[in-house]
């Protein structure tokens, strides 16, 4: 072992501050994901972060475009994976707003419906994980146990549970079922109760809030300046809420309030996660009020071209065969045009750019991920606060990595 002689000084250069280059993932467990950080840190500071985006190598939008457009919807349930059925919607609609489908009070409540479920499982996620980060897995466990049973009504509507390829041009594929029914009863009798539990667990923990507060702050100014949308945004104070501003499946209809915080910091970010599930809650009770006074036999637009027949009736009768075939070969004509159309997906504004020649398939799609645009504000939000906070801070943005590359 080498010593130092006590009267012999150290050199400038071994004196000199030292950094430490590390890789943040692509497989470490606290990012959540498959993200790439390469950080400079002095000590356990972060001084510089460089993301590096595009570990998934889907390439959504060119296999888009040589897809007939009714296949598009499967590309849709993955990109935020946590809550499929918002983009599966979002994209109906922008083909529905370019051929001119109007649909049935019924079929935009039951879509409204499915959409806060979708928004809750999706906070779920993310809430119960920063409060993992942090030290605290007990709300963990007791929200994904609520989040199955949101995963169960999924399965009852469309077979499926994750990436679920919900919904058809101009409605559902079938009607919803008494299980479905009776599964979301039961469900909204019970997890309220469930949630605040969560809540009194965290809301006012001191531990939690020392580790939220201040850490990962985004001002309104750099939040618009990035074009953040979603949580993310409210939590910077401003109230931009793409159901309220450009409404879609009747969401005109519904009474709800628009949670903001103020700092833009993690604790904001939870915070106003934490509003949007009982406001979700709410609409959702609103929309079963709405449906009891609509035809329960209602579940889709009477829009043979692009809706597939029953199978009976292609078995017996030539109109619904021509109807299947061209639905089924993608030949069902599609105008020409362009058109641009926005959800309120759980993460932020879910918007589909679509350019129709008029052929099979879109001769230009682009899918405005919100997860995109969160990951490149991440470095800017963590310069010069602890790696701890820069680890939360990435669960608070709910950066899902489906999103990352298109």
């Amino acid at each position: 072992m080498e010593h130092h002689h006590p009267h012999i000084p150290l050199s400038e250069e071994s004196l000199a501050k030292q950094t430490t280059t590390i890789n943040l993932g692509p497989t470490h467990p606290a990012t959540h994901g498959v993200f790439q950080n390469i950080m400079e840190i002095d000590g356990e500071r972060v001084l510089s972060t460089d993301p590096t985006l595009g570990y998934i190598h889907r390439g959504f939008e060119k296999i888009a475009e040589r897809k007939p457009f009714y296949q598009i919807t499967t590309l849709t349930d993955r990109l935020n994976y946590c809550s499929a059925p918002i983009n599966n919607t979002g994209w109906l609609l922008t083909v529905e707003k370019l051929v001119g489908i109007n649909t049935p009070k019924r079929v935009d409540y039951l879509r409204v419906l499915v959409m806060e479920l979708s928004r809750i499982a999706d906070h779920l996620v993310c809430n119960s994980v920063i409060g993992v980060d942090t030290g605290a897995l007990t709300g963990f466990t007791y929200v994904f146990q609520e989040r199955e049973k949101i995963y169960e009504m999924f399965e009852e509507i469309c077979g499926s549970r994750l990436t679920t390829n919900m919904g058809r041009f101009g409605g559902f594929e079938r009607n919803f079922n008494d299980v479905f029914w009776s599964k979301l009863d039961k469900f909204m009798k019970t997890f309220p109760k469930i949630y605040q539990e969560f809540e009194n667990l965290l809301n006012r923990n001191r531990i939690f809030m020392d580790r939220c507060m201040g850490a990962g702050p985004l001002s309104a100014e750099m939040a618009m300046a990035y074009s953040v949308t979603g949580p993310n945004l409210r939590a910077a104070g401003v109230d931009y809420d793409v159901r309220v501003t450009a409404p879609y499946s009747s969401y005109e209809d519904f009474d709800f309030k628009i949670p903001v915080g103020t700092t833009g910091d993690v604790y904001d970010r939870f915070m106003v996660r934490n509003g949007e599930i009982w406001e979700s809650m709410s609409i959702i009770q609103q929309a079963l009020e709405k449906l009891k006074d609509l035809d329960p036999n209602v579940y889709h637009a009477e829009v043979p071209e692009f809706y597939l027949p029953d199978k009976k009736d292609v078995y017996t009768k030539m109109e619904a065969l021509i109807y299947h075939f061209k639905i089924v070969m993608g030949e069902s004509a599609i105008l020409p045009g362009e058109v641009y159309h926005a959800v309120e997906g759980a993460n932020g504004e879910v918007g589909y750019y679509l350019v129709s020649d008029g052929g099979r398939t879109p001769y230009r799609l682009h899918f405005r991920r919100p997860c995109f645009i969160y990951y490149q504000v991440f470095p800017e939000i963590i310069k010069g606060g602890l790696l701890s906070d820069a680890i939360v801070t990435l669960s608070s943005l709910n950066v899902i990595a489906g999103e990352l590359d298109a």
